[in-house]
Order: structure tokens, then C-alpha cells, then sequence
């Protein structure tokens, strides 16, 4: 295939997608991607309920994987990605799971690699947050404990310019300064300080973290 003929494709390609992304927009009222959003949004799976809201701002992007990116946002539920996030689905799929009432927001410039995110309470991460791959983000127990212990929820929130590396998992009630650097397949299960180096688990303070601001992906 020659240059004209792939770019042809190419452009066929990114019309199907947008036409996914407009069928999904006409479905279900509370849907909108931004124009300038990647077209590779049409290509994952959506599972939206009487209510929800989700919104892909200006330039997020994911790769063009079918069922790479898993999105499930329940009744009066929302789920609010700010401008150029990039959603990486090359490693693992990109799992976001919003519960009836709650709402997931994901800060601008963020970087989400094979990981998972789960809200019934509520979960905000900040601008500049990276999840690395196998990373799950909780804010509540999942299920009940037995038949006197009810499941608990708290909302969790990441800081500005924080790392969460891999394999690592986010429990309920969590708030991550910002400017942290969480180390690989760690357990956060109590709060952790702005500016911090932290691994273990469960997870704790071993050593400092400069402006994280300007590191590059």
C-alpha cells in the first residue's frame, strides 16, 4: 500500500472511530469528547447508565485498542478527564469504574498506564498524576465484609505531579501530597505527606521528593 493509499485508511479509520464517539454522544445525553480528543476513544468499551456523565477534554488520548479502555459510569454517576491526559492501553487495558452518586476526576496532563480506578465515593487526581501499570485505585472496601460489617467508603485523593509507580494499590480514605513518588507494589492505607518517597507495605515515609512539575513522561 502505497503513502496515499495508508493515509486514505488511515483517515477511514479515524471517521469510524469519530462516528462510534457520535453515536455514543447521541445515546447518552451526559457523553462528550472534545473535537480535538484522539478518535481512538470510539474504539473502547462503555457501559453508561441513566445519568452519567462523562467528559474527555481537549487532547486526551489512548491507543486505538479495542477494549483497551473499559469504562463503566453508573446512575448520576460522573466521570471528568481534563485536557491531555493520555489513557495507555498498549501494556494493559485502562479500567475506570464510576458507582451510582460518585464521581472520578482525572486532572489534566495526567498519565495512565494499565491501571485501574475505581470510585463509589469519590476519587480526584490531580493534575501531572501517573499510575503505573497494574496500579489500582480504591476508595472503598468493594464488598461487605460479613453480615454485620457493612462495606466502607471514603474518597481518595492523588496530589499534583504525583507517582504512583506499579502494581501498587490506593485504599479508601488515602489522600497522596502532591509531589510524591510511591514506590513499586506498595499498600497506601493511611495518608502520605506532599513531597514524599514512600514504598512498603503498608506504605511508608523513607526519604524527600523535589518539584516534580517539570519531569517529563
Amino acid at each position: 500500500m502505497g503513502n496515499r493509499g495508508l493515509a486514505w485508511r488511515l483517515r477511514w479509520i479515524a471517521a469510524s472511530d469519530r462516528r462510534r464517539l457520535a453515536r455514543l454522544s447521541r445515546e447518552h445525553p451526559g457523553f462528550h469528547a472534545d473535537p480535538s480528543a484522539s478518535s481512538a476513544l470510539g474504539t473502547g468499551t462503555f457501559h453508561l447508565y441513566e445519568g452519567a456523565k462523562v467528559r474527555f477534554g481537549p487532547g486526551v488520548v489512548t491507543e486505538r485498542r479495542f477494549d483497551g479502555l473499559r469504562v463503566s459510569v453508573r446512575e448520576n454517576a460522573e466521570l471528568d478527564i481534563a485536557e491531555n491526559v493520555w489513557l495507555r492501553s498498549d501494556l494493559a487495558p485502562v479500567l475506570l469504574y464510576v458507582y451510582p452518586g460518585a464521581k472520578l476526576e482525572i486532572g489534566a496532563d495526567s498519565f495512565l498506564n494499565g491501571c485501574m480506578v475505581s470510585a463509589k465515593a469519590g476519587v480526584k487526581l490531580g493534575r501531572g498524576v501517573w499510575l503505573g501499570p497494574g496500579t489500582r485505585v480504591f476508595d472503598a472496601d468493594q464488598h461487605d465484609l460479613d453480615d454485620k460489617t457493612p462495606e466502607r467508603r471514603d474518597a481518595v485523593e492523588i496530589g499534583d505531579h504525583t507517582w504512583v509507580a506499579a502494581d501498587v494499590a490506593v485504599m479508601r480514605g488515602v489522600s497522596i501530597g502532591a509531589h510524591s513518588v510511591i514506590g513499586s507494589r506498595s499498600v497506601v492505607t493511611s495518608d502520605i505527606p506532599p513531597h514524599s518517597l514512600a514504598f512498603g507495605s503498608p506504605a511508608r515515609v523513607r526519604g524527600t521528593v523535589g518539584d516534580r512539575s517539570q519531569v517529563p513522561i
